[in-house]
């Protein structure tokens, strides 16, 4: 496959600089030079795509001030109706006071409008891996179906890319899947490439010559998540990885 996505990549829209997987985000890391960008997507309730990193609200959003303290933490259990009223901006900082979760499809229009591209984390909330995979790579085939180039869809969890494989597999979308890895576990690499991934994406210390060459030799693309530091981009670089994903957006020009 011929790679067509950018080396650098803003980490949930810009890093640390706007509040992270929001629209908000997105023009932050645009503004920066930046034109691809990697977030996290997990379901509704009723199953509607939209950004989110975290299983529960609170971090992120006003849900414990405005559905009050009965209410689930958890964001999946809430319907798109609930979680379209919540700010997910004022905890970064006053200016992005307002800021809402956004809807993959809103994502979705705001890259392709800029030709921008990007890279999905699927994160499921426990106990939803392969439907969430499933929904999520459906949405993808339709809102990049005349696209030249797909999203790129990661996760974790394989369970979840075993449901986005299964959703489109006739679709182009499915050349576009990559493992994420924290560690090396047993049989990695055979996982990735029954899962007909195009990349594996690793914390950043987990490369090295012998790494890369694994995955060069097996025909895949080496990706690495969080690089803030000068030294270590160009440690990876001089490996020959084909990807660096960083908060750095005001650091590293894309």
């Amino acid at each position: 496959m011929s790679w067509p996505y950018p080396r650098w990549i803003a980490h949930r829209g810009a890093g640390k600089l706007a509040p992270e997987n929001t629209l908000a985000a997105f023009r932050v890391g645009a503004g920066h030079g930046y034109r691809m960008f990697e977030c996290d997507v997990k379901l509704s309730s009723d199953g509607v795509p939209f950004l989110l990193h975290d299983s529960t609200l609170t971090r992120t959003t006003n849900a414990a001030a405005l559905l009050g303290p009965q209410a689930s933490e958890i964001a999946g259990d809430h319907p798109w109706a609930t979680l379209r009223t919540l700010d997910a901006g004022a905890w970064h900082s006053a200016p992005f006071k307002g800021e809402p979760l956004p809807t993959l499809d809103e994502v979705a229009q705001f890259c392709l409008q800029h030709q921008y591209y990007l890279n999905i984390e699927i994160k499921p909330t426990p106990g939803t891996e392969r439907h969430t995979g499933n929904v999520v790579a459906r949405h993808a085939a339709r809102l990049w179906q005349n696209a030249a180039v797909p999203p790129l869809l990661t996760s974790f969890d394989v369970v979840a890319l075993e449901g986005a494989r299964d959703a489109e597999p006739d679709l182009p979308i499915h050349l576009s899947r990559g493992l994420l890895l924290d560690t090396l576990w047993t049989g990695w690499l055979e996982t990735a490439l029954a899962l007909g991934c195009v990349a594996v994406v690793c914390k950043h210390t987990l490369w090295d010559t012998s790494t890369v060459t694994q995955i060069k030799s097996a025909g895949l693309r080496c990706l690495s998540y969080t690089v803030n530091d000068e030294a270590e981009a160009k440690r990876l670089l001089d490996l020959g990885t084909d990807g660096v994903i960083t908060d750095r957006v005001d650091l590293f020009i894309s």
